[in-house]
C-alpha cells in the first residue's frame, strides 16, 4: 500500500483539491453551490491526477527518463517495486474510475462534459505517454496550467451555477499558476536527469534562472488577480489571498538553494502548501466577499 501511495505523489494533490474549492467557494457565493456535485468533481480531479502520476511512473521507465542520478523521489516501477505491466493495468483502472465517477456529473450539465473527461485522461497519458509526450516537449506547464487551473475551476463552477462567467475564467488563473509551480520545482529538480534523457522540459530549454523567474511570476500572477477583482467590484475581502505575499518570498529562496533529495521534498511539499493555503484564502475571499 505504501508503494501505491508514493506513487500517487501525494505532495502533489493539491493541485486537484484547489480549484474545485475555488470553483465551488465562487458558486457559493452567488448562492449556488451544489455540495454533492463538488464532492464528485473533487473525486474526478483527485483520480486524474493519480491516474496521470501513475501514468507518468510507467511511461518515464519506458523511456529511461527515470535513472539513478534523479534527485527525486524513487519511482516505483524504475525501481522495480511495482511492475510495469501492473503499473499499467492501475493506471487504466484509475482513469476508468475516474470516467464513472465523472459520469455523474451528466446529471448536472451537458453530454459534453463527457467529452472534457476523456480529453482530461487523454491528456493525462499524454503527459508523458503516446507518440509526442507533451511533458518531453515542454508543454507539461501549459498542460498542469489549462487542466489543474482552467478547466478544474469553470467546470466546477459550470456543473454547480449552470453557467461559464468571466470571474470563473479570472478566478482559475491564480489556481492554474500556482499549480504550475509545483510543475517546475519537480523540472527545477530534474534538470541534470532530464537533459541526459532527452526530456526538453522548460526548465531544460531555458535553464534553472528562467525557471526561478517563472516561479516568481506565477505567484505575482496569483497575487494580482485578487486586485483585479476588486477593482471590478468585490468587497475587500476578495484581497485575502494577497496576505501570503511575504511567504513566497521564503519559497522561491528555498528553491534557490536546494540542492539534496530531502530539500527539494520540502520545497515541493511547501510549494504545494501554499497552493492550498492561497486556495483557502481566495474561497473564503470570494464565499463572504462577493
Amino acid at each position: 500500500m505504501q508503494q501505491w501511495i508514493s506513487a500517487a505523489r501525494p505532495k502533489t494533490l493539491p493541485a486537484a483539491l484547489a480549484p474545485v474549492l475555488v470553483g465551488t467557494a465562487l458558486a457559493a457565493q452567488a448562492g449556488e453551490a451544489v455540495w454533492l456535485a463538488a464532492g464528485i468533481c473533487l473525486l474526478f480531479a483527485l483520480l486524474i491526477q493519480v491516474g496521470t502520476n501513475y501514468a507518468n511512473d510507467y511511461y518515464d521507465f519506458l523511456k529511461g527518463a527515470d535513472t539513478a542520478e534523479r534527485v527525486g523521489p524513487t519511482r516505483m516501477v524504475a525501481s522495480g517495486r511495482i511492475a510495469p505491466a501492473t503499473m499499467r493495468l492501475a493506471m487504466w483502472i484509475v482513469f476508468a474510475s475516474a470516467l464513472g465517477v465523472g459520469s455523474l456529473l451528466l446529471f448536472y450539465g451537458d453530454w459534453w462534459l463527457l467529452l472534457i473527461g476523456i480529453a482530461c485522461i487523454v491528456c493525462g497519458i499524454a503527459y508523458t505517454g503516446g507518440p509526442y509526450p507533451l511533458a518531453y516537449h515542454g508543454w507539461g506547464d501549459l498542460f498542469v496550467f489549462l487542466f489543474f487551473g482552467v478547466v478544474a475551476v469553470c467546470l466546477t463552477y459550470y456543473v454547480q451555477a449552470g453557467r461559464f462567467t468571466a470571474d470563473s475564467l479570472l478566478v482559475s488563473i491564480p489556481i492554474g499558476a500556482l499549480a504550475t509551480n509545483i510543475l517546475v520545482v519537480n523540472n527545477y529538480r530534474d534538470l541534470e536527469s532530464d537533459r541526459k534523457t532527452g526530456k526538453r522540459t522548460l526548465v531544460v530549454r531555458y535553464g534553472r534562472n528562467v525557471a526561478l523567474a517563472q516561479y516568481q511570476a506565477m505567484v505575482l500572477i496569483a497575487l494580482i488577480v485578487p486586485l483585479v477583482l476588486w477593482m471590478r467590484g468585490m468587497t475587500p475581502a476578495i484581497l485575502l489571498p494577497v496576505l501570503s505575499w511575504p511567504l513566497t518570498f521564503f519559497l522561491r529562496m528555498w528553491l534557490l538553494s536546494a540542492r539534496s533529495r530531502r530539500e527539494f521534498d520540502r520545497v515541493l511539499a511547501l510549494t504545494a502548501g501554499y497552493l492550498v493555503l492561497y486556495a483557502l484564502l481566495f474561497a473564503a475571499g470570494l464565499w463572504f466577499g462577493g
